[in-house]
């Protein structure tokens, strides 16, 4: 489907075409993502949804650069993917937290924010920063806690704002709500709304869990390194005659299935 921001010539924030990602060497590498095609509309908050071992995770290290064996069209911001001009541009967010347990939240930022933005002129620049992030991701009483002390969800919190020490254009978040609670889950979603309408933030969330597509503008269905479907959940569950955008899903899985039985035979 083509959005509408492609129907009126913006460029979309990732574009993608043919895109795959084999993985081992030999006569038989695994193919992990299998030439799909897509595209990221900006300033709006996509989700990128399928079951574990989909290729989510894949994709997204791909489009922020760091994926080895890419095949095919990828450009983000306009740049082809990996290119050093987006590393300030993006902000990635993976599954494991990547902060430092020996310093504490505030340690950790003003570190991530000296190499961001290094220079003892940039000082203030950066403590203003921290302040924001800190107060963004509801860490302000928190902020003399050693990392190492603080619960799963808390560790999770001071990775994203790492990534939004940049005020990144693009913010790539692979499954950021993990094991927090339903309160938290909540008030992250807040967020990420207010960074798609307040600072123009595109972002690609993924997730497993089906209920978080209905907090999302667009999705992409993912199942076995292919896209089952791009669209807006209402235009899913209408296209699918379906109540949910889980129940979308698995009516797709099955005529994907049933199209896969029919060309073997």
């Amino acid at each position: 489907m083509m959005n509408n921001q492609a129907a009126q010539g913006v460029p979309a924030a990732v574009h993608a075409r043919g895109l795959t990602v084999r993985r081992g060497t030999g006569r038989h590498p695994r193919t992990v993502l299998d030439a799909i095609d897509f595209d990221v509309p900006r300033g709006r908050i996509t989700g990128l949804l399928g079951p574990s071992g989909c290729g989510k995770s894949t994709l997204m290290r791909a489009i922020v650069g760091t994926q080895a064996h890419v095949t095919g069209t990828l450009d983000v911001l306009g740049r082809p993917a990996g290119r050093p001009e987006l590393r300030s541009r993006i902000g990635y967010v993976t599954q494991a937290s990547s902060v430092y347990d020996d310093l504490t939240v505030r340690q950790n930022l003003d570190y991530f924010a000296a190499v961001l933005d290094p220079g003892r002129a940039a000082a203030d620049r950066r403590a203003d920063a921290v302040t924001r992030v800190i107060t963004d991701v509801d860490l302000t009483t928190h902020t003399t806690v050693l990392a190492g002390n603080l619960s799963g969800g808390q560790r999770s919190r001071v990775s994203l704002a790492v990534a939004l020490l940049g005020t990144p254009e693009l913010l790539v978040l692979d499954e950021p709500t993990v094991g927090l609670d339903p309160v938290l889950r909540r008030d992250l979603w807040n967020l990420f709304h207010e960074l798609a309408a307040t600072r123009g933030a595109t972002l690609l969330v993924s997730s497993h869990v089906m209920d978080e597509a209905e907090r999302c503008h667009d999705l992409l269905l993912m199942r076995d390194g292919r896209i089952l479907a791009q669209d807006t959940p209402d235009a899913l569950r209408t296209r699918t005659d379906s109540a949910t955008v889980e129940e979308a899903f698995l009516r797709l899985v099955d005529e994907a299935n049933v199209k896969a039985a029919r060309e073997t035979r």
